[in-house]
């Protein structure tokens, strides 16, 4: 009686199994269909961080001088100093990834009309609301690794700044000190999730959005409404709240302002008041009503 009773539950647990690999296999072949398709997610980052530690490799003989004259100044200052270039290849890298995950969300469901493709992709057994999430992943993807680059290539200009300190007057203990790379590196990784894919997620849905419906020339379509929508509220009220929403949504909370070094480590470490800031979650829902509706409009959009 006992090894009857088992078999029925061991055979449901069997069926029960391939049937949740089932439900989750077409957002997996939809992710890696995004990573084989658009290879500037990974290949720009990738590209960008080569060219920074080009110029810096090339720059030794000035970095050596940087060092020296950082010598002389006082400690928070010699800091400064030190963290200037970490910083820039940051902010250049974060930049960067910024103008992919603009142009790939504009192109995301627009190019697949466009060629025609999307006859193909309709015809398999993957929903529309899949294949868009598929495509608004590909953003947090992007910033993950951004976040891996930039740790990569600190770490590797951190050792040439090591090998440049001969006599500047600054020992190697003190450089390492100062740049902290595992806690930039924790600070960056946060500020990426936080600011670039949970604050900005809002901006994204809203390309996808006019990727999925435009017909020609995405771009216009995305920032002309943007624009008459300023232009008719300076105008008839005299008023800049929706420009002044849109930065506050582009620059996030005061702490997370990039004009402040946002990506410093010390910079945006309150969580509890990030996750408790009303902007957030409204940005989220309103991050679900665009790709709820993308996908919608996917369904009946016609290829051009």
């Amino acid at each position: 009686m006992n090894i009857s009773d088992a078999m029925p539950e061991s055979f449901e647990g069997q069926q029960a199994a391939p049937a949740a690999m089932a439900e989750t296999r077409p957002m997996y072949w939809s992710v890696r269909r995004e990573l084989w398709e658009n290879r500037s997610i990974y290949i720009a980052p990738l590209t960008v961080g080569a060219v920074i530690l080009v110029g810096f490799l090339l720059g030794s003989v000035h970095m050596a001088h940087r060092m020296r004259e950082a010598a002389l100044l006082g400690p928070e200052e010699q800091k400064a100093a030190i963290m200037e270039p970490y910083e820039f290849a940051a902010g250049l890298l974060m930049a960067a990834a910024m103008i992919v995950g603009f142009f790939y969300s504009l192109e995301a469901l627009h190019g697949e009309r466009r060629d025609r493709s999307i006859l193909f992709w309709k015809s398999l057994p993957v929903s529309d609301l899949t294949t868009v999430l598929a495509k608004a992943s590909m953003i947090a993807i992007l910033q993950l690794i951004t976040c891996a680059v930039i740790v990569a290539t600190q770490w590797v200009m951190l050792l040439l700044n090591s090998a440049m300190l001969g006599g500047s007057g600054i020992s190697v203990s003190t450089l390492w000190s100062d740049v902290s790379w595992f806690q930039l590196s924790l600070g960056m990784l946060y500020h990426l999730v936080t600011v670039h894919i949970l604050w900005h997620a809002p901006l994204y849905a809203y390309l996808l959005l006019v990727s999925s419906w435009a017909r020609r020339a995405a771009i216009l379509w995305a920032g002309l409404p943007v624009l008459a929508v300023g232009v008719v509220e300076k105008i008839a009220f005299g008023s800049s709240h929706f420009a002044n929403m849109l930065l506050y949504r582009l620059t996030g909370p005061e702490e997370f302002n990039l004009s402040q070094r946002s990506f410093h480590p010390m910079a945006g470490t309150n969580l509890v008041h990030f996750l408790s800031t009303p902007g957030l979650w409204a940005g989220l829902l309103v991050t679900a009503a665009f790709l709820v509706l993308a996908a919608r409009v996917r369904r009946y959009r016609d290829p051009m």
